[in-house]
């Protein structure tokens, strides 16, 4: 089990289930067995010999899976089943664990919390060692964003816990990466890594990662999260720009989610409508509207339309609204093709209309806790709709919808809207049994919600190859890590802060969009925007959509196609009070943009100053030269920049800045702003 970075070598062992090995230096690094509660005892997984279950196959994003099982040797009627997946040209590893049980056993919480370690990892002599946060929420830009906190020693000397999800550490000579596929919001931990003042470091379960009893038996294994390992010669640079490219490249299977396509959503649209115009969220939601729409987004150079709240007759049917598109959006689509663009469509993926046929066939998934089911609330100006529970048997029944249609009306890109973490304890579902008690019930379903989320995508993209989802965590409490990450993207800013938000007690004072602050044309709105591009450098920007405003004037355009371009790639507002010259200015923009952006998507960014200040510089150039760069300044005046890479030799500008380049073919820009 190989590639040209590295090998895997089972063990086996109570100290090293199995064994990494850096090719070239001969390093190794030995993770530790997991370690479950069974029957109320530990069962380390030390097994007697790994052998393949299969041979390799080789999958659809050119990445090797490989296979292994082993008995355990304290008990012979547990075996393990070990899952590898080894990039074709990539250090990075992942895999998970199955157990599995000859008759029926158990997994127990004797001290009532989660019995489980996925992994043991010595960090001894690795003197450098740092937590990534993904799921930590700032409400100043009202957005979550990546966090990089060292981890001094005395961490370790005190046997603290990280949340991560990953944990990089080094010694100068090479760098380590440990991460879990899970996700949360900072500092609600579902996995742990507990630090031991040795400087090793266990992974292990906190809450919600089984419940006590659950049933391990021929037909019921358990099924760990995908962890990840991976290790470079070199420094957290070197590491972080291997990191990244694995996401892009090798963590799904599907690469169509990764590709930098230019979106556009009509919801802002709509806000406008009901808070300055006085009509309602819906009243845009008619076919006159969107096929204006779709005129005005293709000649910007817009390539998926998406079609927010309100298309729908009814929540969990998921029928095409008669009066609002009579035709079952079939001009739509037949509009959309005509330009080559994708459609879109907005879903709640946990809301089914009361007289909905899906609530109807499905009594028993609705939420519900402590006994009492989750009364209905409208949706957006539509039926009220029940609240259902994705981690039940409705799972397949809404991805079946989506299956639907996609194949009835041509739907290849969906998003999902308003899936909190936390929400039902029914006793009935796939999260608890009935002598659970209703805290564990709640807690397994907030963690096995992200997990169910990924099936349904994994269900739909084997139906419906091509077709992309986004997850909205434009407000916090969602499921936000590495684990979605593995099937879809990320849906990152909407509108932004809140009056709320910067402790504001009005409603909408100086006429935002209902509570909503930054929504008018100029630097404000993009530089909140720009706030979390700092995922970048180890999560590439085009798996977090966010939307810039194209309006008027020119200057605003500017700095909104600036920002738009560094990857988050989406765009709405009033797209038919665009000015015929802001609509060129974007299709002149966005044109020179498609040359380049897929080169934009594989580097990573090397960015001077800071967000808001002067200057603030983007730079976006790949291995062969190609690329952009991004200048941002509060302040007037002149600047001047040197590349970090070598650039390509031609090169245009958007207006204001003389380009020249050094003896090492770097581009040297200088700008008057």
């Amino acid at each position: 089990m190989e590639n040209r970075w590295l090998s895997i070598e089972p063990v086996g062992t109570e100290d090293c289930l199995w064994r990494y090995v850096v090719k070239g230096t001969g390093r190794t690094f030995e993770i530790g067995p997991p370690v479950f509660e069974i029957d109320g005892r530990p069962a380390s997984a030390v097994m007697d010999g790994l052998t393949r279950v299969n041979g390799p196959r080789i999958l659809s994003n050119g990445s090797t899976e490989h296979v292994l099982s082993g008995i355990f040797s304290s008990d012979r009627n547990l075996s393990l089943e070990l899952t590898f997946r080894i990039p074709a040209d990539n250090p990075i590893v992942r895999f998970r664990y199955r157990l599995q049980a000859v008759g029926g056993r158990t997994l127990t919480k004797e001290s009532g919390r989660d019995g489980l370690r996925y992994l043991g990892l010595s960090l001894s002599g690795l003197d450098r060692c740092s937590e990534i946060l993904l799921g930590e929420f700032d409400e100043s830009v009202h957005s979550f964003r990546l966090t990089e906190r060292p981890v001094p020693d005395r961490a370790f000397r005190n046997g603290l816990d990280l949340m991560g999800p990953l944990i990089v550490s080094g010694d100068g000579s090479h760098t380590t990466v440990t991460g879990y596929e899970h996700g949360s919001q900072v500092p609600d931990a579902f996995v742990r890594y507990v630090l031991s003042p040795d400087r090793s470091v266990a992974l292990e379960a906190v809450k919600g990662n089984y419940y006590g009893g659950q049933v391990i038996d021929p037909d019921h294994p358990y099924e760990t999260i995908w962890l990840q390992f991976g290790a470079v010669p070199g420094g957290s640079g070197e590491l972080s720009r291997h990191y990244r490219a694995f996401v892009l490249k090798d963590q799904c299977l599907d690469p169509e989610s990764r590709r930098p396509y230019i979106f556009y959503n009509t919801w802002n649209y709509q806000e406008r409508n009901k808070w300055w115009n006085g009509k309602t969220f819906l009243d845009s939601m008619h076919l006159e509207r969107i096929l204006a729409e779709i005129d005005v987004a293709h000649a910007m150079g817009i390539e998926v339309f998406v079609i927010d709240t309100g298309w729908y007759e009814k929540t969990g049917d998921w029928s095409v609204g008669s009066s609002r598109f009579p035709d079952g959006l079939r001009e739509v689509k037949a509009r959309l093709d005509g330009y080559g663009m994708k459609m879109g469509l907005w879903f709640s993926p946990t809301q089914a209309a009361v007289s909905s046929r899906i609530a109807r066939d499905h009594p028993g998934c609705r939420m519900s806790r402590r006994g009492t089911p989750i009364p209905p609330q409208p949706v957006w100006e539509t039926e009220e709709s029940y609240r259902m529970c994705l981690v039940s048997g409705y799972w397949e029944a809404f991805a079946d919808e989506l299956i639907r249609l996609s194949r009835d009306l041509g739907v290849s890109y969906f998003k999902w809207d308003a899936v909190g973490q936390y929400g039902c304890d029914d006793p009935g579902h796939l999260h608890g049994a009935a002598e659970t008690p209703a805290e564990e019930r709640a807690d397994c379903y907030a963690f096995e919600l992200g997990r169910y989320m990924e099936r349904v995508v994994d269900r739909v993209s084997r139906a419906c190859p091509g077709a992309i989802v986004d997850f909205d965590i434009t407000e916090g409490r969602r499921s936000v890590g590495l684990g979605f990450l593995s099937v879809g993207k990320y849906f990152l800013i909407n509108n932004g802060p809140y009056y709320q938000s910067l402790d504001d007690p009005q409603y909408a004072p100086g006429g935002g969009i209902g509570p909503n602050v930054f929504v008018f044309p100029g630097n404000a709105r993009a530089r909140v925007c720009r706030t979390p591009l700092v995922y970048d450098t180890w999560i590439p920007s085009v798996l977090f959509l966010t939307h810039y405003l194209p309006d008027d004037p020119a200057p605003s355009q500017l700095v909104n196609l600036a920002s738009l371009v560094l990857g988050q790639n989406g765009i709405w507002g009033d797209l038919l009070n665009v000015s015929r010259e802001g609509i060129g200015l974007f299709a002149r923009i966005l044109g020179l943009y498609k040359q380049v952006r897929d080169d934009v998507t594989e580097s990573a960014p090397v960015v001077t100053g800071i967000t808001g200040g002067s200057p603030e510089i983007h730079e976006k150039i790949a291995e062969n030269g190609r690329g952009l760069v991004s200048i941002f300044a509060a302040a007037a005046g002149r600047y001047t920049y040197v590349t970090e890479h070598t650039a390509a030799g031609s090169y245009r500008t958007a207006g204001g800045a003389e380009v020249s380049f050094d003896g090492s073919g770097r581009a040297r820009i200088d700008v008057v702003m």
